[in-house]
């Protein structure tokens, strides 16, 4: 697939999905990707915490991808890039803020000399190859939310990024109506869109209402208030050092990602009034009332300050008195392991607040109000969106079809879209799969590996050794049990798993494959005596 005179488009992750963001944009032989990010492992990927797109398709065609354009900061469109863009081997493109992220990603992963990172410090177009490409400023929950105008030859492409509407942001700037409308008249083929919140009915709303509603809940709380957000929402991190000003309170963070974000941001031109942190030994010494902490791990996450803290593995310590605030929404998925941690912190006498008892948090994505606005400013002739499930994805094309916009494009990863001359069609369909950070080493998603590990975690395994001279048993085969339910039966299972093993020996198997699985399944059946499983059984031939 290697575009002609023509516009295509390639989502490569994001689409049908909300996380992992790549996409691609073809024209005259040419690619160009915007985003390339990661999403978070579950239950599904045993031992796996970061998934990874597959990125096989671009591979395959290294010679016509141009660069790497990314729209901001967040982990689900720049998390990727450390383990993937040394090896594309194409320039990356970042405002300021999102280039200081990404740096010290790299820095990290000991790649940073292997990637040509720009650093786009203005509005002003640039050209890569076919495309000229300009950041639109919006606001988000990170700094530097940008959206991405790309011009072609067959057409403009607004392409969205993660956006809101706020008329009181608490850091950086957004274009206005007019500016926004400017865009609109010099006229857009495609409006590429975030549909996250396109069944939310109101308004996102503004930051500035979020620093009233914490006031009021930080000022009626008598002991040590700990807040909890995501990391990179560094415009809740600034809302947060205000309320801490006004409340009286010090202000102390755990985490390192938070440390990370503020870091970056203070070297950026951002959070420069950011108050003063204690350390956690003030912070424990001070008097509750006069302490405020700001802590990772509202999604539950095991390894978070937040999930420490309440294990009691962590130097800040809470008790009854103490209120913890969740200043961000529940990730679907994410309910259970957050459910754990406010289970433990409960039985501590901790007090929780959510967004669902004090308004203490607002999305960094548009509601249908917010989405309305933008059709009406943009005015595309094709509505293609991007970053949700499949049915938020149809959602907003029903939406905006409602609203005026005349054609509209749902499409999944890898579906190849061609966005222009002509009507917009789906044209083939490109691989388009998932990869696992597996401790150092990338593999599939859904490879051997993975599958092995499921199969482990489902059904449990069990080991047979077996010794042999002359194809006649030597001694009692060993059997080692690893998760297999026969707690109260093991000993009794072992006889029995080993009895079977000598039977299916003396029955006369001649050796080597034939042997190895008929001990296999005569072990197996044991186990589905005793327990109705299927474990997985590894057989040790041994010949003296």
């Amino acid at each position: 697939m290697t575009p002609a005179k023509e516009l295509l488009f390639l989502a490569l992750g994001g689409s049908g999905e909300i996380g992992m963001n790549v996409n691609l944009y073809g024209t005259q032989g040419k690619w160009l990707m915007v985003d390339c990010g990661i999403t978070f492992g579950d239950a599904s990927y045993p031992g796996v915490d970061v998934i990874l797109p597959d990125l096989q398709f671009i591979e395959e065609r290294l010679d016509d991808l141009l660069g790497i354009v990314l729209t901001h900061g967040h982990e689900d469109h720049i998390g990727a890039l450390p383990y993937l863009a040394a090896d594309l081997g194409v320039p990356l493109y970042a405002t300021p803020f999102t280039a200081g992220l990404i740096r010290g990603k790299l820095e990290e992963e000991g790649v940073e000399d292997r990637v040509r990172l720009n650093v786009v410090k203005d509005e002003e177009p640039f050209d890569i190859g076919p495309f000229t490409v300009r950041y639109v400023p919006l606001a988000h929950s990170i700094p530097e939310g940008n959206a991405v105008l790309i011009e072609t030859p067959y057409g403009k492409i607004m392409h969205t990024g993660d956006w809101k509407l706020d008329e009181t942001p608490s850091l950086g700037g957004a274009s206005t109506a007019e500016e926004l409308t400017a865009i609109g008249d010099e006229g857009v083929l495609a409006l590429v869109c975030d549909s996250t919140n396109v069944f939310n009915p109101e308004a996102s709303g503004s930051e500035g209402e979020v620093r009233k509603g914490l006031d009021e809940v930080v000022a009626g709380c008598k002991g040590r208030v700990l807040v909890t957000t995501f990391a990179s929402n560094a415009a809740r991190l600034q809302t947060l050092g205000e309320v801490a000003v006004d409340t009286g309170r010090q202000l102390c963070v755990a985490g390192r990602s938070l440390d990370r974000i503020l870091r970056v941001a203070k070297q950026t031109g951002y959070l420069r009034d950011f108050p003063e942190t204690i350390d956690f030994d003030t912070a424990m010494t001070l008097p509750p009332s006069r302490v405020m902490i700001v802590a990772t791990g509202g999604q539950g996450e095991p390894r978070a300050a937040l999930s420490r803290i309440a294990e009691g593995n962590h130097q800040i310590k809470l008790g009854k008195g103490d209120t913890v605030l969740f200043s961000s929404r529940q990730i679907p998925g994410n309910e259970i392991a957050i459910g754990r941690i406010m289970n433990i912190l409960a039985g501590q006498g901790v007090e929780l607040v959510t967004d669902r008892q004090a308004f203490i948090h607002v999305s960094g994505h548009p509601g249908r109000p917010e989405l309305a606005e933008m059709y009406k400013w943009i005015r595309p002739e094709i509505i293609l969106p991007v970053h949700g499930e499949v049915r938020h994805m149809h959602e907003q094309a029903r939406f905006a079809r409602e609203q005026g916009v005349p054609q509209s494009v749902v499409q999944v990863n890898g579906d190849i879209i061609r966005l222009a001359p002509g009507k917009p069609k789906k044209i083939g369909e490109a691989h388009a799969g998932r990869l696992v950070l597996d401790g150092d080493v990338i593999l599939p998603a859904d490879g051997a590996t993975i599958n092995e590990r499921r199969r482990v975690a489902l059904y449990g395994q069990i080991s047979v050794a077996v010794a042999l001279k002359g194809g006649r048993l030597i001694g009692t085969p060993q059997i080692k049990v690893q998760g297999v339910p026969v707690e109260e039966d093991r000993d009794k299972f072992i006889d029995e798993a080993s009895a079977a093993a000598a039977e299916a020996v003396r029955a006369g198997k001649s050796g080597g494959e034939a042997l190895r699985e008929a001990l296999r399944l005569a072990v197996r059946r044991t186990a589905t005596r005793f327990t109705g499983k299927k474990p997985v059984v590894d057989v040790l031939l041994i010949e003296a």
